[in-house]
């Protein structure tokens, strides 16, 4: 399934609608403004909150926290910088882990468990400007745990560039 995100849904106070291939309202990203670190709210069509991010706030490394029903899902940190691609973390509380890598500024990336592909994050199936597309490819892969992965690492690699 794919998700068509635009990259406005960044800025922190605006809320913004993620949709299916079929332009239905799938997920909405509801910023929150006026808070001492970024935090943003993952929601599905219902207002339901599905999944929170969070900055991590004094950490010795830049990293983000996804949560579910107020509890930590995961935990998001940048793995290692090589000439042409990055690569972040994404450890689960059960231990396991997920791999990110690719071109995250170009919104060319993959996230993967264990070599296999979970989800693939792409310009290139939309001519929009500023907007790209995450195609959950797994079935029982959770689309919201993707997406929000997705929004985090692109905001930790701008943080990064502006630094």
């Amino acid at each position: 399934m794919k998700y068509l995100v635009r990259d406005k849904i960044f800025a922190i106070g605006d809320d913004y609608w993620i949709e299916d291939e079929q332009g239905r309202h799938a997920f909405l990203v509801d910023g929150k403004a006026l808070r001492l670190r970024d935090t943003l709210e993952l929601k599905g069509p219902d207002g339901q909150v599905l999944v929170t991010l969070r900055q991590k706030m004094f950490s010795l490394r830049d990293a983000m926290t996804i949560e579910r029903d107020d509890r930590p899902l995961a935990t998001v940190r940048r793995k290692r910088l090589s000439l042409l691609r990055n690569h972040y973390r994404v450890t689960l509380v059960d231990g396991t882990g997920l791999d990110v890598s690719g071109r995250i500024l170009d919104r060319e990336f993959t996230v993967e468990y264990e070599g296999e592909l979970l989800a693939h994050i792409s310009r290139q199936w939309f001519h929009v400007r500023e907007t790209y597309a995450v195609n959950v490819v797994r079935e029982d892969a959770d689309a919201a745990l993707q997406i929000a992965v997705a929004v985090c690492v692109i905001r930790m690699a701008e943080r990064e560039r502006e630094d």
